[in-house]
């Protein structure tokens, strides 16, 4: 090759290279791309659209903090429709189409399994935080913020019943109604074990199909079997609809549970007064003692009400969608690197500080301890009720 054509090639090569560089540049400083779904139409809208408000909160927050490892975060969120076969359809989308950095649970224990198996698949690391059976949780790259521990059939009836039995006069006759929604009647099914071994009288058994709307026939059954203690396993406003139909008979459970109840309809609803619920954070002391969660619960409660959300507070679900983007950003940033096994690694190996609590994610399934404690409707709000320490000053379960 003569002089001239060297010098040719190698200023061609040399150029080739300089337009390489800057794309490879582009790729380390471009914003990191987090994907997921959420249950944002659907009958289970009316949470899903507190996890996407929480969300967009965090995600504000960190870029305000300057990101993660320096870059910017991107929140790719989809519409599963309340729909876990869907939300299967749009993980393997933001994995393979839309190419997201990382991923985050959907909302719901059938949604979440879904995404799991999804995100196995590919090896990538799932935070979650509304998965209720944990051995189902077979996927170790998979790591919970719902704060159920690894037996919670188990441990959250009997910390419910243990509330109850603080009462002057204590149940002693229950009737248990429940959806089929999976984690909700997997804990039901755990609250008539737990229920028969402290003695406590089943006068009625009753399940529905996730999805119902006619609640007058269980309402009547309930009313025919005069429980001292109704047990609902509901998830969303399934809870609200049968309160609506024991109104319409002249009927009023005197004491009644609920597992995943849509928390703002349920506080402004004057059928659902002292109702009964599980909580992992309300808008209290000792919860609101640390700055990151009185900051979280005041930009919520503004941004609530501007979107009209039927709950303003944080609880239960606000909380937990909260800590699950703290445990993803912890994860990051300690495994410092993008690297799923890494984070995963990292994960495994240390305790993460959130709004609720200090997680750990060694036990089965990745759960670590049971953090539930009981709530109750008292006066408009949330308050917890037991385990005492966590109540308000003066405040104590009540019956009707």
């Amino acid at each position: 090759m003569n002089p001239s054509k060297r010098h040719i090639a190698r200023a061609g090569a040399a150029l080739s290279l300089s337009a390489l560089l800057p794309a490879a540049a582009r790729a380390q400083t471009g914003p990191i791309r987090i994907g997921g779904t959420l249950a944002l139409t659907g009958p289970l809208a009316a949470t899903g659209l507190t996890h996407k408000l929480v969300g967009e909160i965090y995600v504000e927050q960190l870029n305000a903090r300057g990101g993660l490892l320096g870059r910017k975060v991107e929140w790719v969120l989809k519409d599963d429709q309340s729909k876990p076969e869907l939300a299967r359809t749009l993980y393997e989308q933001l994995i393979t189409a839309d190419k997201v950095d990382l991923l985050m649970g959907p909302y719901a224990t059938g949604a979440i399994l879904s995404a799991m198996g999804v995100a196995q698949r590919y090896n990538k690391v799932l935070v979650h935080h509304t998965f209720g059976i944990p051995s189902l949780a077979k996927y170790e790259m998979a790591f919970p913020a719902w704060s159920l521990g690894s037996d919670p059939g188990n441990t959250v009836p009997t910390t419910v019943f243990d509330a109850f039995a603080s009462l002057s006069r204590p149940p002693r006759t229950i009737a248990i109604v429940t959806s089929k929604f999976p984690s909700i009647h997997f804990m039901s099914l755990g609250a008539r074990e737990v229920a028969k071994k402290r003695g406590l009288q089943e006068v009625l058994f009753l399940e529905w199909e996730f999805g119902n709307r006619d609640f007058g026939p269980i309402a009547a059954r309930i009313k025919d079997a005069k429980p001292d203690l109704v047990w609902m396993g509901d998830i969303g406003l399934e809870g609200n609809m049968l309160l609506d139909a024991m109104k319409k008979i002249d009927y009023t459970p005197p004491l009644h549970f609920h597992t995943y109840p849509a928390p703002g309809p349920m506080t402004k609803s004057a059928d659902a007064k002292h109702a009964v619920s599980l909580t992992i954070f309300e808008e209290h002391a000792p919860f609101t003692d640390g700055t990151t969660a009185r900051n979280f619960v005041k930009i919520f409660n503004e941004r609530a009400a501007k979107a009209n959300l039927p709950d303003t507070t944080v609880e239960v679900q606000a909380a937990a969608s909260y800590s699950a983007w703290q445990i993803l950003e912890a994860g990051v940033v300690g495994a410092k690197s993008l690297d799923d096994k890494a984070i995963a690694a990292f994960l495994k190996a240390n305790k993460v500080d959130t709004i609720h609590g200090q997680l750990r994610f060694n036990g089965l399934g990745n759960y670590g301890d049971d953090l539930m404690k009981v709530k109750q409707v008292q006066n408009g709000k949330w308050v917890v009720v037991w385990p005492q320490k966590f109540a308000p000053p003066g405040t104590r379960l009540q019956a009707q």
